[in-house]
């Protein structure tokens, strides 16, 4: 089970908890944890290509098109690049680097 991640603020991600009922699913948020934990240089590659983008100049970032680049740069095997997880992904970017905030469109979240 990944680990817990303490973020505040309007971008914070949720918090990991269980939720696995009998006959439940797994939410977006434990699917995205458990993704994140097993391939923690996904995070790192996204905050790379971010970073090059703004110093290139970009003043706007679109997490699914670092996504499609980030498709073409991981190893054939990797699997479960799902652009769902974009939206995680851009607030997990946005708590760790708030400076980068006003370069992400970010949306209400309607489900966990």
């Amino acid at each position: 089970m990944p680990t817990s991640r303490t973020l505040a603020g309007p971008y914070a991600l949720p918090v990991a908890r269980p939720s696995f009922r009998a006959g439940s699913r797994p939410t977006l948020t434990d699917r995205f944890l458990a993704f994140d934990a097993e391939h923690p240089y996904v995070y790192r590659a996204l905050e790379r290509l971010t970073a090059d983008r703004l110093a290139a100049g970009a003043t706007r970032v679109g997490l699914k098109a670092l996504f499609e680049d980030l498709r073409w740069q991981l190893p054939t095997g990797v699997r479960g690049l799902n652009n769902s997880f974009t939206a995680l992904y851009a607030r997990r970017l946005i708590e760790d680097h708030p400076q980068w905030a006003s370069a992400f469109e970010l949306r209400r979240r309607r489900t966990p």
